[in-house]
């Protein structure tokens, strides 16, 4: 018998699956760098595709700064990622493109770091 948690990493892309990886090693280390820090990680596999986008999605939330990043997997450029800088409401305030080859857990920390600890110190 196959489990919720096992169905999801069947149907999982590849990229995504290798990139939320990365994505959350960071944020593992990032909370053992700031433990006053806390983040929500999300998938978005489904949501933007029922809604016409054809892509994926990784968010980094951190509600007590009201701060986001997304990280977008589209399908039409399977060799980078769109990764956008906003808030919880969606308001986008920078938004760069980067080679998936790029996206290592040093990237992503560095990433979050001056995401969200600029205000949490």
């Amino acid at each position: 018998m196959i489990n919720l948690s096992q169905l999801y990493e069947l149907n999982m892309n590849a990229t995504l699956k290798n990139l939320s990886e990365i994505v959350a090693h960071a944020n593992d280390l990032l909370y053992v760098k700031f433990k006053n820090i806390n983040t929500i990680m999300g998938i978005m596999d489904k949501n933007l595709r029922k809604q016409g986008v054809h892509a994926d999605a990784i968010t980094i939330d951190c509600l007590a700064l009201d701060k986001k990043i997304v990280i977008f997997i589209h399908d039409a450029k399977p060799d980078t990622v769109d990764i956008a800088l906003g808030n919880k409401a969606g308001d986008i305030h920078a938004c760069t493109t980067h080679a998936i080859g790029d996206i290592s857990e040093a990237f992503m920390l560095h990433l979050m770091e001056a995401s969200f600890t600029a205000s949490a110190d």
